[in-house]
């Protein structure tokens, strides 16, 4: 007796692939480029919209920056407004009578001056052709802020002039030189104090000495230790 013969079993239908569902894709913001990305150093030159700062920034021009740097103006704005920089405040109305209206619009007009100011430091850099963006904070501390911001933003060093930030040394009572002696001792990069050029007699000159030619001409800052005042006005009268 034979075995009947099995019969091929039928082919089944292949199982279905599992479904995929596709989302669409997010949009995305337009990748733009900072001005100090890429950049070998960035270099921040603190100012405050003072002489001093103006000269520092031609000097580190001339004097400090190199192909590759980037540069960051850094400028912190007093958290008042009553206490503007060297070019003075932007009302002396007292506070307490502000409404706050006309305080929101005191804060819109600081700002857009201060932007305007700053703006018009850099133009040393826009001449010489070093990439460098604006970086404006509010603080009323400005020396931990200064260096609160070199780390923060991881900058390679930090220039400012020896005898700026004139209108936070006043409303302060800070002694001469403190804002930069401060970042000297507490900043975690190198900072380049520059000193502001005076004319003889111990009057304050001019940032800038013209050749014979009319060509600007800055020279290198000697290497010595910042003059600061050896006694506050309250040790100048404690023996009258």
């Amino acid at each position: 007796m034979t075995n009947p013969q099995s019969l091929p079993e039928p082919d089944l239908p292949a199982p279905a692939p599992p479904a995929i569902r596709t989302h669409p894709a997010a949009p995305r913001a337009p990748l733009v480029a900072t001005p100090t990305a890429g950049a070998s150093r960035k270099i921040a030159i603190a100012v405050d919209l003072s002489e001093e700062s103006a000269f520092a920034v031609r000097w580190a021009v001339q004097n400090y920056l190199r192909p590759g740097d980037a540069v960051v103006l850094l400028h912190v704005r007093p958290t008042s407004v009553l206490y503007g920089a060297d070019w003075g405040a932007v009302s002396s109305q007292p506070a307490d009578h502000v409404s706050g209206e006309e305080s929101e619009k005191l804060e819109s007009d600081f700002d857009s001056l201060t932007t305007t100011k700053v703006g018009d430091l850099a133009q040393p850099l826009v001449e010489a052709d070093f990439p460098f963006k604006i970086h404006i904070v509010k603080d009323h501390d400005m020396k931990e802020r200064l260096c609160l911001e070199v780390e923060r933003l991881r900058l390679s060093a930090m220039i400012m002039g020896s005898r700026g930030f004139g209108a936070a040394r006043r409303a302060s009572k800070a002694r001469l030189g403190s804002v930069s002696d401060y970042c000297v001792h507490h900043c975690i990069c190198p900072v380049v104090v520059v000193r502001f050029p005076e004319e003889e007699g111990g009057r304050k000159g001019v940032a800038e000495e013209v050749g014979e030619e009319g060509e600007l001409e800055l020279h290198p800052v000697p290497e010595e230790e910042e003059d600061l005042e050896d006694t506050d006005a309250s040790d100048e009268h404690k023996d009258l």
